[in-house]
């Protein structure tokens, strides 16, 4: 069993602690928040022995093998960076970095002392992702997919009243394509690969952050597009269209409510739905299996490193597009 850590206190880290825990795999020996009363009782609200309130004092402790992090988007490169010079595993709350150079870097950093270094992306890790992959092969030729992630935010109501959430500011490098488009980005990229072009169009709101947009891949035989907003929830499901029929999925973040339409009118069910801990859990079990087992994992988790940047070319492209800029991109966007 390897012992971990976390940075952030909030639901998703709680989920991913429930997740680790569950896989019976790992067990959760310190915290970190910037406040020391805070990261105590969380500590004692999950269990962990230790608590911190520096992001130093968690990377050089000798109680823990790997952290999560799931600090604001601005943060992720100096915590990462921190650990992984202090000898951590991490895995890391998607997007990694906003610039794809600093993905590369912390890359380059974890592989320099044989380190693993993984962005949480739950569609990776899902085993429904391979019932996916044989109901796709099922369709014919895939000629149009619609990946779509539109979640109207916990946050919107307190934006709306002239508050600055988190989520709707640009200072902290997030907004619509950052939080949810990326989930859209990475299945296309897995599954067909670097698009020709892309194109964007996004809605900008008044703080600067993107509240939604839309976004064109080209291949040389298909199109995907990606839709995604924090401004509104979606009731349409993410769709594959082929020559034979269509795959449709509920959630593509979670690859849940996954659906096969025949041609002839045939339906059949191949996934459900799963609680949100368990896909975390799955997230939590290859993290292990990479560090444990490198040389059975080296392909799959190289996969992983190479599709963390192609993900992020891919997003600073867009961002670029759109006009979406982050005081960290200095000059170069």
């Amino acid at each position: 069993m390897l012992r971990f850590g976390t940075i952030g206190t909030g639901w998703i880290t709680d989920e991913y602690i429930r997740g680790a825990k569950d896989s019976g795999l790992w067990k959760l020996a310190a915290v970190y928040s910037r406040d020391l009363a805070r990261a105590q009782a969380y500590a004692g609200q999950h269990g962990a022995t230790y608590a911190y309130d520096t992001v130093e004092a968690l990377a050089q402790s000798d109680k823990i093998d790997a952290v999560y992090v799931a600090s604001p988007n601005a943060l992720h490169y100096a915590h990462c960076k921190a650990l992984l010079e202090a000898g951590k595993h991490v895995i890391c709350e998607k997007p990694l970095c906003a610039q794809a150079a600093k993905v590369e870097e912390l890359n380059r950093l974890a592989a320099s002392r044989g380190l693993v270094f993984l962005e949480a992306i739950m569609f990776l890790h899902q085993p429904q992702l391979r019932s996916l992959e044989l109901a796709l092969g099922q369709i014919g030729t895939i000629t149009l997919a619609k990946l779509d992630f539109c979640q109207r935010s916990s946050k919107l109501d307190r934006y709306l009243a002239g508050e600055l959430p988190n989520i709707f500011n640009p200072q902290l490098e997030t907004g619509a394509l950052m939080d949810l488009g990326i989930y859209c980005v990475y299945p296309a990229l897995y599954l067909f690969g670097k698009p020709e072009s892309a194109q964007i169009c996004s809605h900008l709101l008044k703080s600067g952050a993107d509240g939604c947009g839309v976004a064109t891949l080209r291949y040389p035989d298909k199109l995907v597009t990606l839709t995604y907003s924090k401004l509104g929830q979606a009731g349409a499901d993410s769709e594959f269209q082929g020559t034979e029929g269509t795959v449709a999925v509920q959630s593509i973040s979670r690859l849940g409510g996954i659906t096969l339409r025949r041609k002839d009118g045939s339906v059949e069910e191949i996934h459900g739905q799963d609680e949100k801990y368990q896909l975390m859990g799955w997230e939590a079990k290859d993290f292990y299996r990479y560090i444990t087992s490198p040389q059975e994992t080296s392909q799959e988790y190289a996969r992983c490193v190479e599709l963390s940047l192609e993900a992020a070319r891919l997003m600073e492209a867009l961002r670029r597009q759109a006009g979406l800029r982050f005081a960290s991109d200095g000059e170069g966007l």
